[in-house]
């Protein structure tokens, strides 16, 4: 059966050198909806103008076809006839003719195209109308003479007038207000299944792009990045960039801070070789730039990437660790973790809570191999992580660094500043950690890794000791220590219990950029449950060794299912007043005594 709309390999370049769209290719069966998300400068609008034949030959090439009818070369009479009638186009900022009324523009297509006379077209128009929810009485008004949501619900009843199996809304709800657009939204939707009209929805907007359509598309320099079922594409991202835009997206169904997306979309003049968003993603490798990755079928949905997807950088499998008693006469046994799992993927954030004693720290040593599992094990980026130092070991242990909770015990008072950061690097190379100041790189990354955290990167700072140095600056030392070595992920066991509520916060916005510039996967352990929502994805939550609660922040902050997780936030930080204060109530002047007023 032929679908109602297929697209192949679509690709527009204006002017010669503007490339908007770079092979899009789908389908869409009647009744069947889509959202195409991206960035601004993505090809989304150009997209829209290509399924109403708005774009033809020589800037369009490939195929646009609508219930088996080709668009791109077709007679302007087969194009006219399409229109309107079988896909319909509202474009973003609903533009209308500002000499002619709001009613006779939403009639004018069944004049033209059904032959109604005027009094039937306004009835029709009447009607339409107030099927989108749009008074009546506003079609004798002007477009200037209408808000941005009326314009709106204008335009959406002029494009459902021939009742088009197929409509095509270009950013419908942007500029909007929060209540109209839910609105809008809602009766979009709600016309679609009473229609069954197939709906594509151009938008930036994705909380709104998940409510209208079953499928996404995510477009980037002209290029299906992703294309699935929406609800896992926003909820379970796999591509890079489908993952950042996701997270720099603010919603009320998150709670910890936005991030955005690193570096600038390109040119479209000068799209980068192989994937175009290579600059820009933090797990590329050389194949990403030397080769274009195909649209292929990755974690359920179809994904544009070489790794099918964001990578998995660190497992925990069963792991399990009991302390044993030393020493004459000494039996007793501690079971410290019993078979703990969790995954970490590329970019990604995951908190460890629970209270004293449930393991959280012995699990951050486990992690990063400074202890050994009785049982289980860990992968680090496919591999094993393995616990020596010698040899290949070495380099593999640099991709993953432990910032412990103390920086006093973690960090030599008898080194300098300078010492303590470079010595990773002194380390890895077969040195002595001592001081070497031919060593140039050295003395760069060290600059860089402390400028990174918010610290002097020159000056007396770099030859200050442990006890000359803040609580906050040393934690932010240890940090810089960590980031020299250029870790692909952190482990980050209680940095924040020594520090007052300032400095806390100063460290979290460093973590924060810092992950979002170099892709860290971060591990942030603590019994806080106040601060762990605030910079993670997921929580694990641990309790006497396992495992007893798991699941996006917002809803183990919010909802939780276990009794520990419920005590953990009942004894997290929060302002609360004993007495809430009653809202003053107006008096009228008359009562006022003099001198009030």
């Amino acid at each position: 059966m032929t679908p109602l709309l297929e697209v192949a390999d679509l690709q527009v370049c204006f002017g010669g050198e503007v490339e908007a769209l770079r092979g899009v290719s789908f389908t869409l069966e009647q009744g069947e909806s889509l959202a195409v998300v991206g960035e601004s400068g993505a090809g989304k609008s150009t997209l829209a103008l290509c399924l109403a034949g708005l774009v033809q030959p020589p800037e369009a090439q490939g195929s646009v076809r609508v219930e088996g009818k080709e668009l791109l070369g077709a007679a302007p009479d087969l194009l006219r006839a399409l229109r309107w009638s079988t896909v319909a186009l509202a474009l973003q900022g609903a533009p209308f003719n500002p000499v002619t009324t709001v009613g006779a523009q939403v009639a004018e297509p069944l004049r033209e195209r059904r032959g109604f006379g005027g009094g039937p077209a306004r009835r029709r128009a009447t009607a339409l109308a107030e099927e989108v929810l749009l008074d009546p009485t506003l079609l004798d008004r002007y477009p200037h003479e209408l808000s941005g949501g009326e314009r709106r619900r204008a335009a959406l009843a002029m494009v459902l007038a021939l009742d088009p199996p197929l409509v095509v809304l270009d950013e419908p709800t942007a500029g909007l207000d929060p209540t109209t657009r839910n609105e809008l939204v809602g009766r979009v939707r709600e016309l679609a299944d009473q229609r069954g009209f197939a709906l594509v929805v151009i938008s930036h907007d994705l909380p709104d792009a998940a409510r209208l359509a079953s499928r996404s598309m995510v477009l980037y320099a002209g290029e299906a990045m992703e294309t699935g079922a929406t609800s896992r594409v926003v909820s379970e991202a796999a591509h890079p960039y489908s993952w950042a835009l996701v997270n720099a997206y603010p919603v009320m169904t998150t709670t910890r801070d936005l991030r955005p997306i690193r570096g600038r979309p390109p040119d479209p003049r000068a799209v980068p070789s192989g994937c175009p968003y290579h600059p820009r993603c933090t797990q590329a490798e050389p194949v990403c730039w030397e080769e274009h990755p195909a649209l292929r079928s990755s974690r359920g949905r179809l994904v544009a990437c070489h790794f099918g997807g964001l990578k998995l950088l660190l497992a925990a499998e069963a792991v399990t660790k009991t302390y044993r008693g030393r020493g004459p006469g000494r039996q007793d046994v501690v079971s410290a973790l019993h078979g703990v799992s969790l995954e970490l993927r590329e970019g990604e954030s995951v908190g460890i809570v629970g209270p004293s004693g449930s393991g959280k720290t012995t699990l951050a040593r486990i992690l990063t191999g400074h202890l050994s599992p009785d049982a289980g094990r860990i992968t680090l980026e496919g591999t094993p992580l393995p616990t020596s130092w010698r040899g290949q070991a070495r380099a593999v242990r640099r991709r993953i660094q432990l910032v412990m909770q103390d920086p006093w015990d973690a960090l030599s008072p008898r080194l300098t500043v300078e010492e303590l950061v470079r010595e990773p690097l002194d380390v890895s190379k077969g040195g002595d950690g001592r001081a070497d100041h031919r060593r140039s790189p050295a003395e760069a990354a060290v600059a860089e890794a402390l400028d990174g955290v918010g610290l002097p990167a020159s000056g007396p700072f770099l030859s200050a000791r442990t006890h000359e140095l803040s609580g906050g600056q040393l934690q932010r030392v240890a940090l810089a220590r960590a980031l020299v070595a250029e870790p692909k992920v952190l482990v980050a066991d209680e940095p924040t219990a020594m520090l007052d509520a300032s400095e806390q916060a100063r460290l979290m916005v460093v973590l924060r950029e810092r992950q979002v510039e170099m892709g860290l996967g971060l591990v942030f352990v603590s019994h806080d449950v106040a601060v762990v929502r605030k910079v993670t994805d997921r929580i694990v939550v641990l309790d006497a060794g396992r495992v007893v609660e798991e699941g996006p922040s917002h809803l183990v902050s919010s909802t939780p299912v276990s009794v520990t997780t419920q005590r953990l936030i009942e004894a997290a930080p929060a302002f609360a007043l004993e007495e809430a204060v009653p809202a003053r109530a107006a008096v009228p002047e008359e009562d006022l005594p003099d001198g009030d007023l």
